[in-house]
């Protein structure tokens, strides 16, 4: 073989095997929710070791029930001071929505008496800077974003407390959407079209959001999205809402949305399928340190529920078609749920 063909050769192959070990980049997001502040958390601590990008904190983040805003703020620092917390805090980024417990009281909305003395509190635990917009707009919704190399992880944190209209209690009678319930329900869906669960300037943001450009969308809820209607706190309580959601995501071509909620004490994953709508994924965990008796009928369940202290870890893979595998880990490191779908999977 002559000089010049094997040099060609050798600078192929050199170039083949570079190609070859070239690093596929990869996005790890922890997340979890209802998490008393005066238990262990060693679920913190194993969220921890996966070393994620970020951790989101969706709601319950304590258990404050008061209208002492000294409490709350005890409370909130009782977290703070927890090793596993610490850990948590110091392995990954830290963001964070609320649910009703640690708004101030359960199942509360807009007309919590408390709300901006609690924000304040919270914006200041999860040490939200002092010129940030979150902190001058009414409710702590917002936007954070993940980079890993050219691709872009939105993460965009709502807020279900602050803005949202009263619920409507089950009265005796009410005709139920089916049968089989095994328990008493709390609420009944919204029959008012004025009824509100995000309120119109959250609404005017949250379509802002869905046009900018992202790889991966992730909308985190204190309470369940994609689930049906089961009597308790969720988006089917407002189901106008529900509708417009999935809509504005349609109108707005969002592609690569996923929805992360908490609320519940315990885990699982529910998928809405809607005409004209590549599949809505609800990833919900629930359950740090809380944990419940049972699970509510969820016709769009798909795998779950995970009934022990667990946290929840979506890790993206960024091949050609990126690989979004969804996983619910328990307290003794199993991994209880483990689906895993392609980005082109949920795209226009």
């Amino acid at each position: 073989m002559r000089p010049v063909t094997t040099l060609i050769v050798l600078l192929t192959a050199l170039a083949s095997c570079t190609e070859q070990k070239k690093e596929v980049p990869v996005t790890k997001i922890a997340f979890g929710s209802c998490g008393y502040q005066d238990d262990p958390q060693p679920v913190l601590t194993l969220a921890a070791e996966q070393k994620p990008d970020a951790f989101v904190f969706l709601g319950d983040n304590i258990y404050g029930d008061t209208d002492n805003m000294d409490t709350l703020r005890a409370k909130y620092n009782r977290l703070g001071a927890k090793p596993e917390y610490q850990q948590l805090a110091a392995a990954a980024k830290i963001f964070a929505t609320w649910d009703d417990h640690d708004y101030g009281r359960n199942d509360s909305g807009k007309w919590y008496p408390y709300k901006e003395e609690s924000k304040k509190i919270f914006m200041d635990f999860f040490k939200e800077p002092d010129s940030s917009e979150r902190r001058k707009h009414a409710g702590i919704y917002k936007t954070e974003y993940i980079h890993a190399g050219d691709k872009i992880v939105q993460v965009i944190l709502l807020d279900v407390r602050s803005f949202r209209s009263d619920l409507r209690l089950y009265q005796k009678g009410d005709t139920l959407p089916y049968g089989g319930f095994f328990y008493n329900p709390d609420y009944y869906p919204q029959t008012s079209p004025d009824s509100t669960l995000l309120g119109a300037e959250q609404w005017a943001w949250l379509e802002a959001e869905l046009k900018k450009p992202a790889d991966l969308r992730l909308i985190g809820s204190g309470s369940q999205f994609s689930i049906e209607y089961n009597g308790y706190e969720a988006w089917a309580n407002f189901p106008h809402e529900q509708k417009k959601l999935l809509n504005l995501i349609k109108s707005t071509k969002a592609s690569h949305v996923l929805f992360l909620s908490g609320d519940v004490h315990y885990a699982e994953i529910s998928r809405i399928k809607e005409e004209g709508l590549y599949p809505i994924y609800d990833i919900t965990s629930s359950g740090i340190t809380s944990t419940w008796s049972f699970a509510t009928q969820n016709k769009n369940r798909i795998e779950g529920p995970v009934m022990d202290n667990h946290f929840g870890l979506l890790t993206v893979t960024w091949e050609k078609d990126p690989v979004i595998r969804m996983e619910i880990i328990d307290k003794n490191r199993n991994s209880r749920i483990e689906y895993t779908i392609m980005g082109s999977e949920i795209s226009f």
